[in-house]
């Protein structure tokens, strides 16, 4: 059985928008929802990034049944890990223990906003894990004093924890990243259908633990607009992780993609409303071995018509694939 998700997708739409997008998701019947967290958005057709952390404490109070979580947050630069903490405790009491915490090691796009540069891929992991180790130790109560390789935390403690903390996911992409979710993560999140992830992931200690992908998809009812659109807005999605955590600025996803045609990203991502085009899209992540696949519909003017597909027409014909 493959679970199936909405993607409050920050870049394309406001903040009050975004939460009526989920509200209207949890009335179509999605199982979940995530919600990415940036700075900027990849490109300047997409139009928006409201802080997202604030829209997911809307959000817990307008939903009552729909999980919600982070897809994902980077708590090495922007945000001090402490702070992520305090964050996510406070989005899981306001959710009533329906939040999970998704953590990746970042992109330059959102985090060189605060100065300090870009450390290599390296650094960022190392970063990355000294993180989860003091957001845990938070999450476990008391106060913490942590001086370690990248962060100082001084008789830090949350007030206001949940009965049970968040589960946190991290983002992989590559062994590494792997290694490390392995190990330190209670469930996998990745944007590729690739079952070398999870067969790494597994080998590191995820082996039973939940794991989330997600893909985008280009619902309308005229195919032709739904390329254009997917074009026009997610043509950088392709690049891949490694080029996408290193440009700074949508100007430089919009130079990287000057090449990227319509019919490249027609091949990757489901346009139109032929809802058998979106099962076979989710097929590979099922195939893989994904537990939850969170879809992400491009265009923030385009939710509400394809929520309202989604419920007649798309979640019926995925859940008769998938169970």
């Amino acid at each position: 059985m493959v679970r199936i998700g909405y993607t409050m997708m920050t870049e394309q739409a406001g903040p009050r928008e975004l939460v009526g997008h989920v509200v209207r998701a949890e009335e179509a019947g999605f199982d979940f929802s995530v919600t990415s967290d940036h700075y900027f958005p990849w490109l300047r057709t997409q139009g928006h990034s409201p802080y997202a952390w604030s829209v997911l404490g809307a959000a817990a109070q307008a939903t009552s049944r729909i999980p919600l979580m982070t897809y994902v947050t980077c708590p090495i630069l922007r945000y001090h890990p402490a702070v992520v903490a305090q964050k996510a405790a406070t989005v899981q009491l306001l959710s009533e223990g329906r939040f999970r915490l998704g953590l990746g090691a970042g992109e330059n796009l959102n985090e060189h906003v605060v100065g300090g540069g870009w450390p290599p891929v390296d650094v960022r992991h190392e970063m990355l894990e000294e993180a989860v180790e003091i957001i845990r130790a938070l999450f476990a109560g008391g106060h913490v004093t942590h001086h370690g390789q990248h962060y100082d935390v001084e008789s830090a403690r949350l007030w206001d924890l949940p009965d049970e903390a968040p589960p946190i996911g991290i983002a992989v992409s590559g062994e590494q990243s792997c290694k490390l979710a392995g190990h330190l993560a209670d469930l996998v999140i990745a944007t590729e259908p690739k079952a070398g992830l999870l067969e790494a992931f597994d080998r590191h200690g995820g082996t039973g633990k939940p794991r989330v992908g997600q893909l985008p998809v280009c619902y309308d009812t005229d195919r032709d607009a739904a390329v254009k659109r997917a074009h026009a807005q997610f043509r950088w999605f392709g690049l891949g992780w490694k080029v996408n955590a290193e440009l700074p600025h949508p100007d430089s996803f919009e130079s990287a993609t000057q090449f990227v045609t319509p019919d490249d990203v027609a091949e990757s991502i489901p346009c139109g409303d032929d809802p058998e085009a979106f099962v076979e899209a989710v097929r590979p992540y099922a195939e893989a071995g994904f537990d939850e696949v969170a879809l992400v519909q491009i265009g923030g003017e385009e939710q509400e018509p394809f929520l309202d597909w989604s419920e007649k027409t798309l979640l019926p014909a995925l859940r008769d694939a998938f169970g």
